[in-house]
């Protein structure tokens, strides 16, 4: 599918090439009477012009088919030797062999996570997923900057993300997220519906840049919608008025490189025998070291700064906070992979 998106001049090439050998093949067998072997050998060295002698004496009309023929071969064989010089001597070929290992890379994969364009925000998304150590597909439409990434280890489709064999070419179909952050709301618009459109049960993260856009993302699929200059002024607001408590949510936020973390787990991916009915008989402070700071409920609500008593099912989620060694400590007695802590 790729390679031929990529290259069609190949395709093309090959394909006149071949119409001609079965056109002439089929014409000396109907004017001439020949075998299609015969035919064949006659098409082949009347198109190459070596100047064998023919299988027998042509007719008339055998002569005149074989003048249309050499005329129309002159042409294709022109546009076929160009195309071929084209590919191999301007180094397309290893695009190519590039692509192709990608597709197989990008095969592999599987609960990743699709980052539609590298802007500032892209660029913060996947460092953030790349701490976590989170695989991770970008689809860049700036072929100097994708190679940039490449370089640097990233897996990165050069094209379009509105386009849908590109997000298709990421494996939206086994990627646990897509998150899109081009500049232009139209086309987050359409990657949420493409996505979606693909993977319903996908989860999806779009940016926005402005308001009224944000519950038509919403409506198109998106499950969460950002806007970065809102996000950030409230941010730099909120400095202002309660400074010590930003900067402590900001050293406990999740991210890897920090001593302190803040990390999620589903009680689905509990032990059978850590799972409990209720908070305080899972106990996961005496077992670790960790707080569990919140709880999110099978219906959707959160419960912060949970009790003893609060109820658990395999629909809810820990949000639990500690330092690197006790997340650590969990994720070894919960048998899970953790985050890059």
């Amino acid at each position: 599918m790729f390679s031929f998106r990529v290259f069609p001049r190949i395709y093309l090439a090959l394909s006149f090439i071949f119409g001609v050998v079965v056109l002439g093949s089929v014409g000396y067998v109907v004017i001439e009477g020949y075998s299609w072997v015969e035919a064949l050998y006659m098409t082949v060295i009347t198109v190459s012009t070596v100047g064998f002698e023919e299988v027998r004496d042509l007719s008339e009309n055998g002569m005149l088919f074989t003048t249309v023929l050499i005329m129309g071969s002159l042409g294709t064989f022109a546009y076929s030797i160009s195309a071929l010089t084209t590919y191999f001597v301007n180094g397309e070929y290893r695009n190519t062999f590039n692509e192709a290992r990608l597709k197989q890379e990008v095969d592999k994969l599987s609960d990743h996570v699709i980052v539609c364009g590298m802007g500032r925000v892209g660029e913060m998304a996947v460092q953030e997923l790349r701490d976590h150590a989170t695989p991770v597909v970008v689809i860049e439409n700036d072929a100097e900057k994708a190679e940039l990434l490449i370089a640097e280890g990233l897996l990165v489709i050069s094209g379009d993300a509105t386009r849908d064999e590109n997000l298709e070419f990421a494996g939206v179909a086994k990627a646990k997220s897509v998150i899109t952050t081009l500049p232009n709301d139209a086309q987050n618009l359409y990657v949420v519906l493409a996505a979606r459109e693909m993977a319903p049960s996908i989860h999806i993260i779009s940016r926005a840049s402005k308001t009224n856009s944000v519950s038509k993302l919403r409506v198109a699929g998106a499950d969460n919608v950002i806007m970065p200059d809102k996000v950030g002024g409230a941010h730099m607001a909120s400095l202002v008025v309660i400074p010590d408590v930003v900067e402590f949510l900001d050293h406990v936020r999740i991210q890897g490189a920090d001593a302190i973390n803040l990390e999620e787990i589903p009680v689905n991916v509990l032990p059978q025998g850590l799972k409990a009915s209720t908070l305080g008989e899972l106990d996961a402070r005496n077992r670790v070291g960790v707080n569990v700071v919140g709880v999110k409920e099978s219906d959707g609500n959160f419960i912060i700064n949970p009790g003893p008593d609060t109820p658990l099912d395999d629909a809810s989620k820990l949000f639990v906070l500690g330092n690197t060694e006790q997340l650590r400590t969990m994720n070894r007695l919960l048998g899970i992979q953790p985050p890059n802590v």
